[in-house]
């Protein structure tokens, strides 16, 4: 939740400027940003918690835990606490501003930056990423950028997809995670692209 305040202001700003940036001149900007996060997701982790001490503030506001495996739980400690906010502080106005491609920012802050196995940043994203969107979502709907309707089926098709996926998640392999999550990255930034430079977004 600590680490949602930022994600939250962010979206926040993003939804409220959204109309004074040029959103086509962003995308493309995001995307190549994408593509560079794909790139660090399969690299070794900026920090090695095994290298560093414990984080004082990490300590501090309770952010070390752990985390369910096949051999049992594993415990894990938070580093670069002020480092990883001010990159979900940037995830959120992204969030805010195009709606998308936040997901791989908070992945990439809590993984590489603050050394969060891989695991527990893809679900803690996920959970952020629900508050995230909310809060940007309000500035929309008063705006009339938002169809209720059109958001049903789509949820009604992502949910039995996070269910099935929260279930894999244990017991799924990190690195075959990470390749995957690359290569979600890549196809959405390649996808970005097309659609700013032919789509007309």
């Amino acid at each position: 939740m600590f680490l949602e305040v930022a994600t939250t202001i962010g979206a926040l700003i993003g939804a409220l400027i959204a109309t004074l940036i040029s959103v086509k001149a962003l995308t493309i900007v995001l995307a190549v940003v994408l593509l560079y996060c794909a790139y660090l997701s399969q690299q070794p982790k900026l920090n090695n918690p095994e290298n560093e001490s414990t984080d004082p503030l990490g300590t501090y506001l309770q952010l070390n835990s752990n985390y369910p495996t096949p051999e049992g739980l594993m415990s894990y400690q938070v580093h670069s606490v002020p480092s990883g906010f001010s990159v979900m502080l940037v995830a959120g106005v992204l969030s805010g501003l195009l709606g998308i491609g936040s997901g791989g920012f908070k992945v990439l802050a809590m993984d590489q930056i603050m050394g969060v196995p891989f695991k527990v940043s893809t679900t803690t994203s996920n959970f952020m990423i629900s508050v995230t969107a909310a809060a940007s979502a309000g500035v929309y709907l008063a705006r009339g950028y938002i169809d209720p309707g059109l958001s049903m089926p789509v949820m009604l098709g992502v949910l039995p997809g996070a269910f099935l996926g929260a279930r894999v998640l244990i017991e799924a392999n990190t690195q075959i995670l990470r390749i995957i999550f690359s290569v979600v990255l890549v196809v959405m930034a390649f996808k970005m692209i097309y659609s700013s430079l032919i789509g007309g977004v």
